[in-house]
């Protein structure tokens, strides 16, 4: 018996993972809140019905799940912090709470990420803005997100700018 090679993804291949991984990250943390459900159950069914999985002829993105898994855990563990850092880059009569449940999902994944060095900030801030177009395609969303999110990085990574 041969064992296959995994084969080698491509730079793009790779950055489409990480770009599926941070919208199902959303969807995920979305679902955690909107149903209760506790973080291993949500993680465990995205990544077994919903990385590459097919629906109506349909094939859904393959996500990295190494990314996948530390947004999900960062966003839970530092959920606290986050919130706070995004409530002073909210204005002061919409605290996180106001705000829709799906824009409150989309910055804890961002605050996940950006409590960690290991992407640039300006490419979290712009990744999580095309999240947010996918969810609001006709919004001002994508423009509120965007200001909030550069308020959380130079907070999160004052050093990166």
């Amino acid at each position: 018996m041969t064992e296959e090679t995994p084969r080698k993804r491509s730079a793009d291949e790779k950055r489409q993972m990480k770009s599926a991984a941070r919208l199902f990250a959303v969807q995920a943390l979305f679902q955690m809140e909107a149903a209760g459900q506790a973080v291993d159950k949500v993680r465990a069914e995205f990544e077994t019905h919903r990385f590459g999985a097919v629906y109506e002829g349909d094939e859904m993105a393959e996500g990295d799940p190494n990314l996948f898994r530390r947004l999900l855990e960062d966003a839970v563990q530092w959920q606290a912090k986050i919130d706070q850092m995004t409530d002073r880059a909210l204005m002061a009569t919409w605290p996180i709470a106001r705000i829709d449940p799906t824009l409150r999902a989309l910055f804890r994944a961002a605050g996940a990420e950006l409590m960690t060095p290991a992407t640039p900030p300006k490419v979290v801030i712009n990744e999580f803005v095309d999240v947010a177009r996918a969810f609001f395609p006709e919004g001002k969303e994508a423009k509120f997100v965007n200001a909030v999110l550069d308020h959380m990085a130079r907070e999160a990574r004052p050093d990166a700018f």
